[in-house]
């Protein structure tokens, strides 16, 4: 059953213009998820002391591995539903939609259950100091008791996007932000709660969110889709193409994760000066990735509703279309960051051998930051048609697999921290170019096409 729903149409009209409608209210929601993250750390860092700073910061790494399959995952929903909606598919959002949210609920569970039960034990894995041990734990495990609601938002925020609206899932994420920071300093300053009166704000603030998603999407809309709490199911064959598109994506947040922490490893080996200049690297160049992932998000969706449309010459024009952006905008900011490297890390540091160290290290990297762009859009394009696990397996072998081996082969005989930083760009050169050529050859467009049942990609008159 094929009937017209209330979607932003984006399968119609000026290509640029539609990529940016999406893209700033999502790089507006990733500077406010960082400091959302930020905000716990600063309050507990200022007004409990450096223990309990050290065991927030203690539990990053593994806060981000276990979110970072789950919501992963989820956005094989996102990609289904921007595909029905295109093909103005009534029916299939109102499958798709009742079966993601259920299974973000579940996921919310087994995330829950994982998260508090493996918590004490993987940090004691970590070499988490026994000082901050306990403290690292209880933060950890009131987070996770929460894990319901940070499921739920990132659906109910990815399923909006599928309609077309960035705006919202934003200003939700603001709303929330604020209720983190005020409850921060009620928990933490005036109730005296310590380390755990941080995660009872996170957890509170993530609940606000995730009821403004939810009271949004159960209203009813003219034309519009309406979630039904009674409806909720899990269809077996929508949560197997969810799953398709979802867990790939949830295995490429793994291995970066575990990545980084090698990456990190061999760090730390360079001493105590080298990590805090290596930190406040990372910290300075943070805006770029956030630029990164709000291009590939945005070329996603795009993507997602035009397949479903079939709208393949929009496809392929949008991926030239964000490529040109995204290289143009992250080209200028890594030129500026350069230009002003010193007094930018100046505001992480007042040690001039880090800030000296920092600016050197940002030379092998920064300037080439362009050079991520291809893979980024070439992955989101090809997530957006349901086409998951080549970009998975390219990302994880050109780039994740290729520093940890360069880290445990070149870096370790030759033991030069410049040779560690520049083992980014190289892996960033060698996923660019896999992925060019597997967009260029085309068969994984024909692929989902096929396994779809669309219509054939037709040019100079001829299916292709």
């Amino acid at each position: 059953m094929v009937q017209s729903i209330g979607a932003r149409r984006i399968t119609q009209g000026v290509i640029w213009k539609q990529l940016l409608i999406f893209f700033f209210p999502i790089l507006l929601g990733s500077l406010f998820q960082q400091l959302y993250n930020t905000v716990d750390t600063i309050v507990v860092g200022r007004f409990v002391g450096t223990p309990a700073l050290a065991a927030v910061g203690a539990t990053a790494a593994f806060i981000n591995l276990i979110n970072g399959f789950f919501i992963g995952v989820s956005t094989g929903a996102t990609v289904l539903l921007s595909q029905f909606y295109g093909a103005r598919n009534r029916e299939g959002v109102e499958q798709a939609l009742h079966t993601g949210m259920a299974m973000s609920l579940l996921l919310g569970v087994a995330v829950m259950a994982l998260g508090m039960g493996l918590s004490p034990q993987v940090l004691r894995w970590m070499d988490t100091p026994e000082s901050c041990l306990p403290d690292a734990a209880v933060y950890t495990q009131i987070y996770f008791s929460g894990a319901i609601f940070s499921m739920v938002y990132n659906m109910g925020a990815g399923i909006l996007r599928a309609r077309g609206d960035s705006r919202r899932p934003t200003l939700f994420l603001l709303i929330a932000c604020l209720v983190n920071i005020v409850m921060d300093l009620v928990c933490v300053v005036e109730l005296n709660m310590g380390v755990a009166g941080a995660a009872v704000a996170t957890v509170l603030s993530q609940g606000v969110s995730a009821a403004l998603v939810l009271v949004v999407l159960c209203r009813k809309t003219e034309g519009e889709v309406p979630l039904r709490l009674g409806r909720l199911r899990l269809e077996m064959g929508l949560m197997k193409r969810i799953a398709y598109v979802g867990v790939p994506a949830g295995l490429q947040f793994i291995t970066f994760d575990l990545a980084n922490v090698l990456i990190q490893s061999g760090v730390n080996s360079f001493g105590e000066t080298a990590v805090a200049a290596w930190t406040a690297y990372i910290k300075t160049d943070a805006l770029t990735w956030q630029i990164s992932g709000a291009f590939g998000i945005s070329v996603t969706t795009f993507v997602g509703q035009n397949f479903g449309a079939q709208r393949y010459d929009r496809i392929r024009k949008s991926v030239w279309t964000c490529m040109a952006m995204s290289v143009g905008l992250v080209g200028l900011l890594s030129a500026l960051v350069m230009v002003f490297r010193g007094r930018i890390l100046g505001i992480y540091t007042p040690d001039p051998q880090v800030i000296d160290l920092g600016s050197y290290i940002m030379l092998f990297t920064v300037p080439f930051n362009f050079l991520f762009m291809p893979v980024e859009v070439f992955a989101g394009t090809m997530r957006g048609t349901g086409y998951s696990l080549m970009p998975t397996v390219i990302t994880c072998l050109c780039v994740c697999v290729f520093r940890v081996a360069w880290l445990f082969t070149v870096v370790s005989r030759c033991h030069a921290i410049e040779l560690l930083a520049v083992c980014y760009p190289l892996s960033w050169v060698l996923a660019s170019a896999v992925f060019f050529i597997a967009y260029r050859r085309g068969t994984w467009l024909r692929k989902r096409i096929e396994m779809c049942g669309l219509e054939p990609e037709i040019r100079d008159g001829k299916p292709v």
